[in-house]
Order: structure tokens, then sequence, then C-alpha cells
């Protein structure tokens, strides 16, 4: 059979976490020996593994190369196929394709529209690269499934709106002050949420970031994370005047800000606007101090109607996401079958006779008119020229295309070389494997 792209994974739908971690893989693990131990066939290979998913992508000429694949992934993690086989999926062709791009659009993941993925998905195919695992086939997939992402993500609003409480939280500052950038932003407390939040504040905002927690050495280790600064807890009420945005989320039992403690902080701040954001459970902020002038507070539940409320429209442009995905998947089996020999010469040939007949219009309305005599010499001409510039590049990729290594790459870069799929991809999209881009 001609080569077919499968696509062998599982993921937080179809296993749960102790699953996962069983059969996880390192991460760019895309060894020049996996082809070889998955047996003739398979000619390319890339591995993408994540906390929520791991997926085998391999282009093969065989039936059975899911099987080979789920054997060779099971052997490599020390457990039997019988045990992964149950938690897997399996998808080929085209199907294989929709899948791929949905992922890299963030369409498959766990939050609807996340970007980290599409980072993990780049390191796994430079792996690939780097390896020799990715060839002719998976170079053109990935690149396209980066396209494709890029179009989602500029042509719909599948990722513009905070679907995570700390997500949420930094926008709501951005709507609120116009832009982050110059503005002071003290987190309070050092755990998850607070890391989320200061990965959001680092991503192009530019935020003077501080950190306290009352284990000194755990916001410092924060701080230093984030390029920012750990301040001693017990100088609170100090650190509360000098920020413009307050993120808290501790785990104490009581709230670490009241009333009081925030009438003395505007005190000193000379009732400049202050926005405190607590998403802590129980509250870090007294509810109170939400009455108290230019203090602007939002609580969890605040932050959880504005996640739920995007998480609605996100889905509502998934729609529009998924026909970018169906439109570019079909684009690129078009040009998958195109790496058969006889489409590449016919299409050559066509574009050829095309711009052939293109300047013969041009040079008749240019001239005047001409006999039919003259018309039909002229197109003879032509006609003869055509085939003399076709016969060698013909020639060549006739006598290339059986060799398995360099064939497939001989007919994609005439393909790229004569633009026969009329692609309008960056110029850097398909450097030199050897580069690692």
């Amino acid at each position: 059979m001609d080569r077919c792209i499968w696509l062998v994974g599982l993921n937080h739908r179809s296993a749960e976490l102790a699953v996962r971690e069983c059969f996880a893989l390192p991460e760019g693990d895309c060894l020049p020996g996996w082809e070889t131990d998955c047996g003739a066939g398979v000619d390319e290979l890339l591995t993408l593994s994540t906390c929520n998913r791991v997926e085998i992508l391999a282009v093969g000429r065989g039936e059975d190369t899911a099987e080979r694949v789920v054997r060779l992934w099971a052997e490599r993690c020390g457990q039997t196929p019988e045990l992964l086989s149950p938690h897997t999926y399996v998808c080929r062709g085209q199907a294989a394709v929709r899948h791929v791009f949905n992922v890299a659009a963030g369409l498959d993941s766990m939050v609807l529209g996340e970007p980290q993925i599409l980072g993990q998905l780049k390191a796994a195919y430079k792996g690939a690269v780097e390896r020799g695992g990715a060839k002719v086939v998976l170079n053109r997939l990935m690149h396209k499934a980066f396209m494709t992402a890029k179009r989602v993500r500029t042509e719909t609003g599948v990722a513009s709106s905070a679907v995570s409480v700390s997500y949420a939280a930094v926008e709501l500052a951005k709507r609120i002050f116009g832009q982050l950038e110059g503005k002071r932003v003290l987190l309070i407390g050092a755990g998850k949420m607070a890391e989320l939040a200061a990965t959001h504040l680092r991503d192009g905002q530019n935020a003077a970031i501080s950190v306290t927690n009352r284990t000194f050495e755990r916001a410092s280790a924060l701080a230093e994370r984030f390029q920012g600064q750990a301040l001693p807890f017990e100088d609170l009420e100090q650190h509360l005047a000098d920020a413009d945005i307050v993120i808290s989320s501790t785990g104490a039992a009581e709230p670490v800000i009241n009333a009081a403690v925030m009438r003395a902080v505007m005190r000193r701040r000379k009732n400049r606007p202050v926005f405190l954001i607590d998403i802590a459970v129980p509250r870090d902020v007294e509810p109170e101090v939400n009455k108290l002038d230019n203090v602007y507070l939002y609580n969890i539940d605040d932050l959880g109607a504005v996640v739920e409320t995007n998480r609605a429209v996100r889905q509502e442009e998934a729609g529009k996401a998924a026909l970018i995905v169906m439109e570019e998947a079909e684009r690129f089996q078009d040009w998958l079958q195109s790496l058969a020999l006889q489409p590449t010469i016919a299409d050559l040939v066509q574009r050829s006779e095309r711009i052939a007949r293109a300047e013969l219009e041009r040079t008749l309305r240019r001239i005047g008119p001409v006999s039919p005599e003259m018309e039909s010499a002229l197109e003879s001409m032509l006609g003869a020229v055509v085939k003399k510039l076709n016969h060698d590049p013909i020639t060549f990729l006739q006598r290339r295309f059986p060799e398995k290594e360099t064939g497939p790459r001989y007919l994609d870069l005439a393909r790229r070389l004569f633009n026969l799929d009329g692609d309008t991809a960056p110029e850097d999209a398909h450097s030199d494997r050897k580069t690692g881009k």
C-alpha cells in the first residue's frame, strides 16, 4: 500500500492519570531505533508526550503499522500491549491529519484553546527532526499544523477569553488598567494559583512582580522564577501600600487582609486606587474591604462567572475553528496524494502549458491580428519549447522516484520549486532539517 499517516495515542479522555503515568515517554523520544523496531515500512516517527497525552505519529506502508507502534510503545514502558491497547485511540489518513491540527490549535485540550500544547508540539517536532524521525511527510504536516494553529488564533476567538481563574484575574486587571506594563503587582502566597497568575503576568505584560509568603523561602523561589522580588510577610501593610494590583491565594484559614488593614493602607496610599483579586478558598480578603473608596475587590466567585461566560464564547468560536481545520486538512491531503509521480508530472506539464498559453495570448494582443497559419505555427513552437523544458526535470524525477529515501524528497522539492500547490507559506517553512527549524 502507499504510505499512510497513522496516529496512536492516549489522553485525558481515554485514560486516567495512573494509566498515563505508566505509558508516559521521555520528551522527544524519537530515536532512530523506533523505525527499525517497528519493522519494515515505517519511514517516519514523531512522539508527543505531555502530562495530558502521549501520541505517536507514524508514516507507514503496512496495515498493521498501528499495532506495531502499540507493541513497541508498551515494551518501551515495560508493559504489555494488552494493558495499553484498551486506552488508546487510532487515527489514519485524513483523520490523523485533522487530529494533529486540532491538537496544535488547542481544540483537543482539557482547557479549550490553551496555547501551551503548541509549544510542546513544536518541541516534539524539533526532537524528531534532530533524530531523523521527521522527513518529507512529517515535516510538511508539522508546518501545516503550526500554520493552522496560527489561523485559528488569528481568525477566531477560541483562545481570546480567560477560562482559568488565574488567567481571568490577569485579564480583569488588564481591563481595568488598560495595560500592565510598569504596574506593580503583589502576589500574596506562593502556591499553584500564584504561580499560574505569575505565568500570565509574565507573558507579554512586563508587570513588576513581587511575592510575599509566610515562608520566605517559598516566596524567594517563586520570585526568582519570574524575575521578581521576594518580600517579608511581616511588612504586608507596607507592601499593600506600594502595589497597584494585589492577587492573593494563600491557604490561610482566616482572612489575611481585613477592613482595618486596608483603611490604614489607603491612608498611606493617599487614597490612590488599588485592585484586589482574592482567588483563595477560604477567602483571604474580608468582603467589607470592597466598601472602601477606591478599593476594587473581586473574589473567586466573581472570576468564576467570567470564566463560565468565556468558556461559552470559546465553544461557539470552536465551530469556526473546526472549519479552518477541515479546510487545511483537505489541502494537506491533496498535497500528500500529489507525492505520487504521475500527478506531479501532470501538474508540471499543465503549469507549463498554462503559462505558454497566457504568454501567447498576451503576444497576439500586442502585435495585432495574424493569420490562422501563423497562430498555429506559434502554438506548435511553444508546445515544442514546453516539452523540451520539461524533459530533463521529468526524466530526473522518473529516475529518482523509485529510491525510497530520496524519491519523495525530490518530488516534494519539485512541487515547491515550481509552486505546483500554490503555497503561500513563509520562506523558512521548509528549512533544511539539519537546522532544527
